[in-house]
């Protein structure tokens, strides 16, 4: 199976902050973990693209060392939560259950950056962008419409020779914090998706073929005409993937691109309380020319750290990813955190930079 490789080992974070999100478990802190690296990570491949750029460009100026397997979300929060590496990273917030799980204590959620979430296809003898809504793409996703030339596609692109192939729908086959998104999309558009599968990392697809991570995904649907999946934004770009424009909550068809999830996310900062824990959803954000599958993608940390040198370096390393690194967002497709949230994150990781 072709897949798309991305280069994923590279340097960034762990350590200590504090004041977050409580568990319910004991206070303890994270046992130091030593791999030959600085840092150990795990998690979303959502993601992966900004984190090894980020990584790379921190360990030419400081010389930190990490190395982050992109595994998936669920992959992440597992490592985290038994405390096998220093620190995990999410597009899907993780749930009170999972949090009082954790087996070193209080979890934070730090924004990073936000993506979009796209429908990818691969139907070479169509020229225009095809159009979808959140009901038909749930249709597609349960197996209800099974050939491109449906009527329900066809009503959403008149005058667009569809052709008469069947569909094949790939999915993500791993935990995964972008099926989390995706799913919590299609469960707030659409009743029947919400009654099953639902909303989740992982779900029981009624059809279709399972991919590993964003890459599996993007490798199937590039390789397979007729094919139909979901990846993030950047991993469509990288593989030259077609991608439909998808119907928002103010009924324009609007594209996946840096502008339009910015846009998702415009109101989110102001509109957070002063004591948030970061966990939000944006998906179907109201407003023009939003996106409507976008989504804050997280690095999970332990607020107490036993290591205190790990605890600086990791405070060091997103004291700089939600400064300087921003910069370096948009040209690999992923839209920089509002200001305003930024300042707040800085401002909050400056506060509790000490491990306990």
């Amino acid at each position: 199976m072709h897949r798309t490789l991305i280069s994923l080992l590279v340097l960034a974070l762990v350590g200590a902050c504090g004041d977050g999100a409580k568990t319910a478990d004991s206070g303890a802190p994270a046992r130091p973990t030593t791999s030959g690296s600085d840092l150990t990570g795990a998690g979303a491949t959502f993601p992966n693209p900004m984190y090894s750029k980020w990584t790379s460009e921190y360990a030419t100026r400081t010389g930190v060392k990490v190395n982050y397997q992109s595994i998936g979300s669920g992959g992440g929060i597992r490592q985290l939560s038994e405390q096998t590496v220093d620190f995990g990273a999410s597009d899907a917030p993780m749930s009170d259950a999972e949090l009082a799980k954790a087996k070193g204590g209080a979890i934070l959620h730090v924004p990073t950056v936000l993506g979009a979430v796209t429908i990818v296809y691969n139907l070479p003898a169509l020229s225009q962008q095809l159009k979808l809504d959140g009901p038909t793409i749930a249709a597609i996703f349960q197996g209800q419409i099974a050939k491109w030339n449906d009527a329900r596609l066809a009503s959403l692109n008149p005058g667009v020779a569809l052709p008469a192939d069947d569909i094949l729908v790939v999915h993500r086959s791993d935990g995964s914090g972008t099926t989390y998104v995706f799913s919590d999309y299609l469960a707030a558009v659409s009743p029947a998706w919400a009654t099953k599968p639902g909303k989740g990392k992982e779900l029981q697809w009624p059809v279709g073929l399972g991919g590993k991570g964003n890459e599996g995904v993007a490798g199937q649907v590039k390789q397979t005409p007729g094919a139909i999946g979901y990846v993030e934004l950047a991993y469509a770009t990288q593989n030259k993937l077609s991608t439909a424009t998808v119907r928002n909550a103010a009924g324009e068809y609007v594209a996946p691109t840096i502008a339009s999830v910015t846009a998702a996310a415009a109101g989110a900062a102001s509109a957070l309380p002063a004591n948030t824990d970061y966990r939000v959803s944006i998906v179907n954000a109201q407003g023009t020319g939003v996106y409507p599958i976008s989504s804050f993608t997280w690095i999970l940390l332990y607020e107490k750290q036993a290591d205190a040198a790990k605890g600086k370096q990791l405070h060091d390393f997103l004291r700089w990813a939600l400064t300087d690194g921003q910069s370096m967002a948009a040209a690999l497709d992923y839209a920089p955190l509002p200001e305003a949230m930024r300042s707040a994150l800085v401002t909050r990781l400056g506060t509790n930079q000490a491990p306990r």
